[in-house]
């Protein structure tokens, strides 16, 4: 058995979804409406257990899915496209691929700002003047805007790895004591 079959499976549904909906906003010209919506659903997705959990859990019936889903998108002023393709979505048995669809929306929408998406972790959270500085180093490389995606690992224990398109930066201490540690044993 592929291991990795499910998460492709995955991965393609939530493409399909994402690329309808960006079409659809594309035509309507409402960009920045489907920006709104998907920065509200990822931090809706952040900040509730419940929310995850309805969208993950078979507990719930398809209608008790689509009937939460319409109530949240009316509670949090998605947009009609929005809110539909989460009833479809619900209808269907594939909510479950929600963060994923937030996630190629919005490569979707980079790619449409003329933007890439650099996933920056470091140890310790970056200060606003350390996250423009930055993302004006990446922007100097990639030729391109960059926004910042950071998560805080505090194993790192200092420095930051940074996922530029297919480029990885690593220079955290965590990965420099591993070296040092491989260069060790070689030796001895």
């Amino acid at each position: 058995m592929d291991v990795s079959e499910p998460a492709s499976i995955s991965t393609g549904i939530a493409q399909r979804y994402a690329t309808a909906v960006f079409d659809l906003a594309r035509e309507g010209d409402d960009l920045a409406a489907l920006t709104s919506d998907v920065d509200a659903l990822r931090a809706a997705l952040s900040d509730s257990a419940e929310f995850r959990d309805l969208i993950s859990s078979p507990v719930y019936s398809r209608d008790d899915q689509g009937r939460a889903m319409s109530a949240i998108a009316a509670k949090m002023g998605l947009t009609r496209t929005m809110a539909n393709v989460l009833g479809l979505m619900a209808s269907k048995r594939r909510l479950f691929v929600l963060p994923q669809m937030l996630r190629a929306l919005d490569a979707q929408l980079a790619e449409a700002r003329g933007e890439v998406t650099a996933d920056v972790t470091t140890a310790k959270a970056l200060s606003d003047k350390q996250k423009s500085a930055l993302a004006a180093a990446l922007k100097e490389s990639a030729g391109r805007e960059v926004k910042i995606n950071q998560t805080v690992d505090e194993s790192l224990i200092g420095g930051l790895v940074v996922k530029l398109g297919s480029k990885m930066i690593d220079t955290s201490i965590r990965s420099k004591l591993q070296a040092l540690q491989n260069t060790m044993k070689e030796v001895g």
